[in-house]
């Protein structure tokens, strides 16, 4: 059980002192270490833990640290997981900002949060290109061409909060695809 809280610490440390840019930066992070390093979950099952997690109020990536740790380890194991989420980050982002604050002006500051901005990019296409696959598979791919087409124009043309959209998606989920399955 040691080794299980010790893999529990690390990979949700890793994955948070490097995930530069908040939860989000850090939930492509996560899922390599939960999913592909670790083998906790399925694809299939951190999608579903990060649909609901994003339903949910609070941030993101703590949230996902607590159902992981308590999956894999109980009470213990969510404890662990959200120690390493939010102790690293919160001492690092008081150091940091002390330290950018003191050199905002120089170039190589700006370039390092400039160039560091792709690489989030490429790691959140790269996610979004794994849920895809697993929609695909599971509904089709017209049902999550719509689907996420809808999603796109509500995000983008309404003021409809991402959590209600996600709410509603749960709900046909529930209500139609469980019909047609």
């Amino acid at each position: 059980m040691l080794q299980t809280w010790w893999e529990l610490f690390w990979g949700f440390f890793v994955a948070n002192i490097l995930g530069y840019g908040g939860g989000p930066a850090s939930i492509p992070l996560m899922q390599e270490e939960i999913v592909n390093h670790y083998h906790w979950m399925t694809t299939e099952q951190f999608g579903d833990v990060l649909a609901i997690g994003n339903a949910l109020p609070g941030p993101i990536a703590t949230k996902i640290a607590a159902f992981v740790g308590y999956h894999v380890a109980g009470w213990f194991g969510a404890l662990i997981a959200s120690v390493a989420t939010i102790v690293p980050s919160a001492t690092a982002l008081i150091l940091l900002i002390r330290l950018l604050n003191k050199h905002r002006t120089s170039p190589r500051v700006k370039g390092m949060t400039l160039l560091v901005q792709p690489v989030i990019a490429v790691l959140m296409i790269l996610l979004t290109w794994e849920f895809g696959q697993v929609s695909t598979g599971s509904i089709g791919i017209w049902q999550t061409l719509i689907i996420a087409g809808i999603s796109l124009w509500v995000m983008t043309k309404t003021k409809l909060h991402p959590a209600i959209l996600i709410l509603i998606a749960f709900a046909y989920g529930a209500l139609v695809l469980s019909h047609t399955m």
